[in-house]
């Protein structure tokens, strides 16, 4: 196809509606057609097949017949009369996606992350009396809808507290929307609130939400997404022939392997990822109860916080949307799609474009036995210095190219060619990212090897996991055997050299070296001998210092910030107070700061006992891990334990869905309440004398917190807290 695909949508009767840009970065509509299509394990009655070609494929897998249909209604008609013949049915889904693997098509395949057009949009929003926004509700109202097209913003505001004027700005947004014409639309928190409050008021003022391209309107549907062990529920919202972005997904997911923030809100988020500067420096801030207040008495200041919100939302974007971009541009999906769905279904989309071109029989996903996973152990507790780490490059993707073995239900034999053109990939555009002439190609190469990476690196994670269409679970077993042999030879290599092992987890080592902390190569030209072919061992980093409390959980100083892993040292559920405590601790035993937290824990022992330590600094948050309805079902059904922030989150109206976090406080013992579930209240509820909070309770918990932590500040168990101890390392 001539020009770069930057737009797809099939709509109900099967035509497919592209958007392309050409040579000159000109946007142009066009119409194709497509046959959709399915695999099926058994041939269906005749009569069944109007409309419809059926063929046979080679191979032995069960999905051996492939049908076509001559548009989406046969489509649709046949899939309903498999399900209940009880033929299997297996399709791609969305159409889209189909439509792209059966062409051999990617989306943005010859535009660069810069060209693709991205808008952010954020809205604020008036209630009565500064409360909960509800968009049900009539005196609510959308003050503004904030837009920032190519950096450039565009504010659409209320000119009256009317229906009318309100209307009118819900269509002033569909105008902007189809003059923009935006390949993305980029938000925080934008499945949740802003395009779902926005629905609910175009519905009251009978304004379509025509918000996609080829004049579709948008749709809404009951959606989930799983990050890590949680849930998150929200109403996603689709529209033809664009991508609708949630930063605030994107952050939860990039969290997943770091687990280092705090919260996902968008103003905690920008100053993580470097956005906005700590301090807050140029960056206008208002308390939520406030917004329409200043909006009505200070448009200035409401116009630069909107600005800001829009700003700190498309910086979030700039880092996280690049590795979803590469991937849509290496996989047959959407970049929607790419940003809510698992590695599993999007390296399924790679192996099923082989089958269908190949018409290869597929395969049903096998069974996968539990297996030994990799290397983990820490060696010490304590401080350490001159601390190095090193790193086996790629480590499971490379132990595969070493096996060089097949899944066993790959009959096509197209796992290990992929994974080694992909790694080829991978190299290609790491080089460039070193040696290209432009500091434009050179991120441009970053975000590409950065995608590659995480794409093989993700095939291994495939070949275990039990849905997976092509998984192998003795093949997975063997890689994860020889990496943990590897690390073994590693570290008696180390030992060898008279490094002081500190931890190892999978891939990696950290060691303490005073001969060799100002030398790595060194060490690592003494240590890569004993590595196979296609195995390469890397530098990762060098570090002052480095607190080892447990396994996989350590801090690390180099210099300049502390790096922490693991959810011990920084669990979000954590009280503010206690991490506050946790902070100043690890710093000052890394050397980063000078002052010892003992001080600062026995002024708070001294404010909690007169009840004047805020209120602020004790309330935790936690995110609910299910629907209040379901959670309220398993405690009338005798379902136990309780949830402290369950309980606390059934007194809240609008109640909070499952994935949002609900900050609460342990209220004092009253009428012999005394379990946390029973008193936890949630923070927005706080009334200091009708339930304060328990001041003994959290004394108890800063106890705890010496317990744990006093033995690395000199505190010896048998001494009273408030003793100032020395450091004994």
């Amino acid at each position: 196809m001539n020009g770069s695909v930057c737009g797809v949508w099939v709509d109900d009767d099967g035509r497919v509606h592209l958007t392309v840009e050409d040579a000159a970065g000109r946007r142009e509509e066009r119409l194709d057609t497509f046959r959709p299509f399915a695999w099926l394990n058994d041939t269906p009655p005749e009569a069944h097949l109007v409309g419809l070609s059926l063929e046979r494929l080679a191979g032995d897998g069960p999905y051996n017949r492939l049908v076509h249909a001559d548009d989406r209604g046969a489509f649709e008609r046949y899939a309903s009369q498999a399900r209940s013949s009880g033929i299997g049915f297996d399709a791609i889904r969305p159409f889209e996606s189909q439509y792209l693997l059966q062409h051999r098509l990617r989306l943005y395949r010859e535009l660069s992350f810069a060209q693709l057009r991205r808008l952010q949009l954020d809205i604020e929003v008036a209630s009565p009396d500064g409360g909960f926004p509800d968009a049900e509700r009539a005196e609510d109202r959308v003050l503004a809808i904030g837009l920032r097209f190519r950096g450039q913003p565009r504010l659409l505001l209320l000119e009256e507290a009317t229906d009318a004027a309100e209307k009118r700005l819900l269509e002033s947004l569909n105008q902007a929307l189809a003059e923009l014409d935006p390949d993305v639309i980029e938000g925080h928190n934008l499945f949740k609130f802003d395009l779902e409050y926005l629905r609910q008021r175009c519905r009251r003022h009978r304004v379509p939400c025509a918000w996609g391209r080829y004049g579709q309107k948008a749709r809404f549907r009951s959606s989930r997404l799983k990050v890590a062990e949680r849930w998150i529920d929200f109403v996603r919202c689709d529209l033809a022939g664009r991508a609708v972005i949630d930063t605030y997904l994107l952050v939860q997911l990039h969290d997943i392997s770091t687990r280092e923030m705090t919260s996902y809100g968008l103003k905690e988020a920008a100053i993580y990822f470097g956005v906005t500067p700590e301090d807050g420096a140029d960056r206008t801030y208002i308390e939520g109860r406030q917004i329409q207040h200043v909006f009505a008495q200070d448009r200035v200041r409401f116009c630069a916080y909107l600005e800001d919100d829009l700003r700190e939302t498309q910086g979030l974007a700039d880092q996280l949307l690049p590795t979803y971009f590469e991937q849509t541009r290496t996989f047959p999906t959407l970049l929607q799609e790419a940003t809510l769905r698992g590695a599993t279904s999007k390296i399924d989309l790679l192996f099923l474009e082989e089958y269908y071109h190949g018409r290869q029989a597929c395969p049903l996903p096998p069974e996968v036995k539990p297996f030994e996973g990799g290397y983990t152990r820490s060696f010490q507790e304590g401080v350490y210095r001159h601390v190095l780490h090193f790193d086996v490059a790629s480590l499971y993707p490379s132990l595969l190219l070493h096996i060089g073995r097949n899944p066993r239900n790959d009959t096509l034999g197209v796992f290990i060619p992929l994974l080694r053109q992909l790694r080829e990939y991978r190299l290609k555009y790491k080089l460039l990212a070193r040696t290209a002439p432009q500091p434009e190609e050179r991120a441009e190469a970053q975000a590409r090897q950065a995608s590659f990476k995480i794409l093989i690196n993700s095939f291994y994670g495939y070949l275990g996991f039990s849905g997976a269409r092509f998984g192998d679970g003795e093949l997975a077993a063997e890689v994860t055997r020889r990496g943990r042999e590897l690390l073994q030879a590693l570290i008696d290599e180390f030992a060898k050299h008279g490094c002081t092992l500190l931890e190892a987890d999978t891939d990696g080592i950290y060691l303490s070296s005073d001969r060799y902390f100002d030398d790595p190569d060194a060490l690592l030209a003494k240590v890569v001998p004993i590595l196979p072919e296609g195995i390469e061992l890397e530098f990762d980093g060098r570090y002052p210092a480095m607190f080892c409390y447990k396994a996989k959980n350590y801090a690390l100083f180099d210099g300049e910030k502390i790096i922490l892993r693991g959810s011990a040292l920084r669990s979000r559920g954590t009280e503010p107070y206690l991490k506050k405590l946790t902070d100043e601790m690890i710093a000052y035993l890394l050397g980063a700061a000078k002052e010892s937290p003992l001080a600062l824990a026995e002024e708070y022992r001294q404010k909690l006992r007169r009840r004047a330590l805020p209120v602020e600094a004790l309330a935790k948050s936690e995110s609910l891990s299910q629907n209040l309805e379901a959670y309220e079902r398993f405690i009338a059904e005798g379902g136990k334990p309780r949830r402290a922030s369950a309980e606390a989150a059934l007194k809240l109206s609008p109640r909070p869905r499952m994935g949002d976090r609900v900050v609460y406080y342990i209220s004092a013992i009253n009428q012999g309440r005394g379990s946390d579930w029973q008193r936890a209240r949630a923070l927005s509820l706080f009334d200091p004398e009708a339930a304060p909070y328990d001041a003994e309770y959290y004394l108890a918990k800063l106890d705890d917190w010496l317990t744990r932590y006093g033995p690395y500040l000199g505190v010896k168990p048998e001494e009273p807290h408030g003793v100032q101890g020395e450091l004994g390392f």
